[in-house]
């Protein structure tokens, strides 16, 4: 690298050196070459495209790992829809496996007609009217006699004993000889079923047959009110 400086004669003094006017360097720098204008575009391409890449990678991670949760969070609530789905239509299999079960045991054990012809107690017939006014008469015939106003005893007897079981005994056998709705039917076959629990497990938490006859009572008609939908609200 070779530097010349050229500067006009007769602008120094020998008293020392003194610029008396503009001093006109002409600088040469033999090892440095200038750079095109094409190559600093393209240099400045690269240090900008050096710049972007990361923040352009940044931004596609964000990207993917938002899209990530996402698809988490979609199968989380598409599970959650299938297993509400699955609910009512596994609650409804069970009930329905219950009314078989309960339909089978009770048309096994209840009385039922002994031919196979059609049930002559059909709504409007006198012998539906006889069925239906003796099941509602032998349930309150067994309240009197559980609460010992009939047949009156200071002792546990069968008398007593036959009001405690009245519903099971004669109230609903009475009203399923009818030819009944399909409701009333499946009511029936539940009492039918649930009587006897109740009357075997309350003596061992109190002894006395009118708790147990109202118990019985109670179970009567809260049963027909779930069948028939008694408490339901109509709009």
């Amino acid at each position: 690298m070779s530097l010349s400086i050229s500067t006009p004669p007769g602008s120094c003094h020998a008293s020392g050196l003194h610029v008396a006017s503009p001093v006109l360097a002409n600088i040469k720098l033999s090892g440095f070459h200038s750079i095109p204008a094409l190559d600093r575009t393209n240099l400045s391409r690269s240090v900008v495209r050096y710049k972007v890449s990361p923040r352009a990678t940044s931004d596609e991670t964000n990207t993917q790992a938002v899209g990530e949760q996402l698809s988490e969070e979609l199968k989380a609530e598409s599970t959650v829809e299938s297993t509400v789905s699955s609910r009512p239509a596994s609650s409804a299999s069970i009930d329905k496996d219950i009314k078989k079960v309960v339909q089978k045991t009770a048309s096994t054990f209840a009385p039922r007609a002994s031919t196979a012809s059609k049930n002559p107690a059909v709504p409007g017939t006198a012998l539906y009217t006889v069925f239906e006014v003796q099941g509602y008469a032998s349930m309150l015939l067994g309240g009197a006699l559980s609460f010992n106003l009939l047949f009156p005893s200071n002792e546990p007897d069968i008398w007593r004993l036959m009001g405690m079981w009245s519903i099971w005994m004669f109230t609903i056998p009475s009203l399923r000889a009818r030819d009944c709705s399909k409701n009333e039917k499946e009511a029936l076959n539940y009492l039918f079923l649930l009587i006897p629990l109740l009357n075997v497990a309350i003596p061992f938490f109190w002894k006395s047959f009118a708790v147990v006859w109202t118990a019985d009572t109670i179970a009567f008609f809260g049963m027909y009110a779930w069948k028939f939908g008694w408490l339901q609200r109509t709009d």
